[in-house]
């Protein structure tokens, strides 16, 4: 061995050994972190482990902690480390039940994941409705449901069911979305038809059309549920997260076959207590209201928000289902109740409308 070589390999060794002792610390620190928690879970006797206004606060914190120290860890994957510290932290007091549109391998699970890490216990439901069915009779503590994506649109049955549910908007999450198309082989030729839940194969309309439009398109309940079907039946491929292939033991045909590259799902987490506001934590408010069937009614109910300085950041309509063509709004604004403005315009939106219901006040969704 030159000296050259024996020289580089001495001061890797030396580092290395650095990095053993910091792995040592950082282990020591993680006990006396879930210590620490676990004397919060005491104190609290009971009450509410998963709090996202204080994680998103932590999360926040640490970010900018790194950026002050290196810049060598993204803010990204500081969030993905620390989110999963908490995750393992709140496990020592309890596992937070958690429903999402199953089986394993859906985008959903994967904003479960997201929000709350790995150290949850999932209820994988067969629809939507199951989802929020869970989460209101107390069979999970927190329901994770697709809002809109950025090709499809609103998912609208998730509308509907916000109208009516006695759950809350604790939370938001927003996932890339990249399909992948895949059966037992891995080969197009062998591909009879193609399955996936609708948003799917509308993500997808431009490239299936283009490589397989002779191939027959069914939905399926979710693209998990396709992957499940194409593990038993080799002449059905479905599009699916990466993450079904691992669990169904598919092969990926093609990877990203969405027709947008940039293609994104926002999903929000449900459950029964809403957030505290913190004021270090950027905010949204979700809102539902109905307006009489009249010329200029929509412009005066919502008007309150530009005129109080209010960010309005989305507005989608779904019809009330009364049979007198009228409609629900669901509007989201910037901010959270107990602001001052927020209060105003909220108060004023209120009296001008003929149904108005808050769905929650969450901290803002970051990557």
């Amino acid at each position: 061995m030159s000296e050259a070589v024996q020289s580089k390999e001495t001061a890797i060794a030396a580092v290395r050994s650095q990095i053993d002792r910091v792995d040592v610390e950082l282990v020591r620190l993680l006990a006396r972190r879930a210590d620490l928690a676990h004397q919060i879970g005491v104190i609290k006797g009971g009450d509410a482990v998963y709090r996202p206004e204080r994680e998103q606060q932590v999360l926040e914190r640490v970010v900018k902690e790194s950026g002050e120290c290196s810049s060598r860890l993204s803010a990204g994957a500081v969030r993905a480390v620390f989110r999963e510290i908490m995750s393992s932290c709140r496990a020592v007091e309890s596992r937070p039940r958690v429903a999402y549109l199953g089986p394993a391998g859906t985008f959903t699970e994967m904003a479960a994941i997201a929000q709350f890490g790995h150290e949850i216990e999932g209820i994988a439901c067969s629809s939507i409705d199951e989802v929020f069915r869970k989460a209101e009779t107390g069979a999970a503590d927190f329901a994770v449901v697709p809002v809109e994506n950025t090709t499809q649109g609103t998912i609208t049955r998730t509308l509907d069911l916000l109208f009516v549910t006695s759950l809350t908007v604790v939370g938001e999450v927003n996932v890339d979305i990249c399909h992948n198309l895949m059966n037992q082989s891995g080969r197009l030729e062998d591909v009879r038809q193609i399955q996936a839940h609708p948003q799917a194969l509308g993500q997808c309309r431009m490239w299936l059309s283009s490589h397989a439009g002779g191939i027959p398109q069914q939905p399926a309940a979710s693209n998990a549920a396709a992957a499940v079907e194409a593990s038993r039946d080799p002449s059905v491929a479905a599009i699916c997260a990466s993450r079904a292939a691992e669990l169904y033991g598919l092969k990926i045909i093609e990877a990203g076959v969405q027709d947008d590259p940039r293609n994104r799902t926002r999903f929000f987490i449900l459950g029964k207590v809403s957030p505290a506001a913190v004021s270090a934590v950027p905010y949204k408010t979700s809102i539902v209201f109905s307006v009489p069937n009249t010329s200029g009614s929509l412009f005066k109910a919502i008007e309150p928000f530009s005129r109080h300085g209010v960010q309005m950041v989305r507005l989608e309509s779904r019809p009330a289902k009364n049979g007198a063509w009228e409609y629900n709004f669901y509007v989201d604004v910037e901010g959270h109740p107990g602001q001052s403005a927020i209060d105003r315009a909220i108060e004023e939106v209120r009296s001008r409308t003929s149904v108005f219901k808050i769905l929650g006040m969450y901290p803002e969704a970051r990557k």
